[in-house]
């Protein structure tokens, strides 16, 4: 989960990803107990910046898969917000969603859904194992990214850790330390799943537009949670353009903010799948090389 010193026994178990995630969901248990309206605004506040301008805008679409630019500033402004989901920085979560496309559902796969809904969801990210975390292996699938500092300083532990606390410092500031618990915990225990759930129940339960080789589904109470992700089997098919709803109602906010800050001309370099012929039978089959 993190690309800091990990803790691991003899056996591989990563200890860093299992003690911290026990602790925000102790966390987010916890902040039930104070719930106030100003509470839960500062949660789907930042439900939302890092969920959504964050992991799915930025992480996801611009980072793993490149399909539009930003202007270098406003780039590592969003990637901050996606660092602040604590899911990882963005060199080792791009390089190894990109193993997830080179070999979806396969054992080079992080989390293969064939080993079950569980490993896929959660407990993939619980075992230190070489072949998806290694340097060396992260570097491969991600050379055109690993050359920005910023980005190597927030794969750090130091990087993931300092812009969390400054965030919590804020929250406790305005609202006090149930505010923290609220707008940290809470809300990144809902993004994890959130996230996961892109993992795991998009490879379970839905229906398919496209013939992919792999078992991704169009999961639309995904789709709602993550802002347009749960559209998966769309995605697979054509991994490489900027949308993940491709029937009129598949609704997609990630895409729709995106398509805002086209009109404004912020975004360039829109890889849209209005370029692409689309075939039911026409799909693209494992990792597209970024450039």
């Amino acid at each position: 989960m993190f690309e800091s010193k990990i803790i691991a026994n003899a056996s591989g178990r990563n200890w860093t990803s299992i003690l911290w995630l026990s602790a925000m969901h102790l966390g987010a248990a916890s902040a039930l107990f104070y719930t106030s309206r100003a509470n839960i605004i500062s949660a789907c506040i930042l439900y939302f910046v890092t969920g959504c301008l964050g992991i799915t805008m930025t992480y996801h679409r611009l980072l793993a898969h490149r399909t539009f630019a930003l202007p270098k500033a406003l780039e590592h402004f969003f990637v901050t917000c996606g660092a602040l989901a604590m899911q990882g920085g963005p060199i080792k979560w791009s390089a190894q969603h990109r193993m997830h496309h080179a070999s979806p559902d396969t054992e080079a796969d992080p989390h293969n859904s064939h080993r079950g809904f569980l490993h896929s969801h959660l407990t993939w990210m619980f075992t230190y194992r070489p072949q998806f975390d290694s340097r060396p292996k992260i570097l491969r699938f991600t050379r055109d990214i690993h050359c920005d500092g910023y980005y190597r300083w927030l794969d750090t532990g130091l990087g993931q850790f300092l812009p969390q606390i400054i965030l919590a410092c804020v929250l406790a500031w305005i609202g006090g330390f149930d505010m923290v618990l609220w707008g940290i915990c809470l809300r990144m225990v809902l993004v994890y799943h959130g996230t996961w759930c892109v993992n795991s129940a998009t490879h379970f339960f839905g229906y398919r537009n496209y013939p992919t080789a792999d078992r991704s589904r169009n999961t639309w109470w995904v789709a709602l949670i993550t802002f347009g992700e749960g559209w998966h089997n769309n995605h697979h098919a054509y991994q490489g353009v900027a949308e993940a709803g491709h029937k009129w109602w598949e609704l997609d906010v990630t895409m729709m903010i995106i398509s805002m800050l086209n009109r404004l001309g912020l975004v360039t370099k829109l890889k849209s799948i209005r370029n692409i012929k689309i075939h039911p039978s026409s799909v693209q089959s494992g990792y597209l090389p970024i450039g």
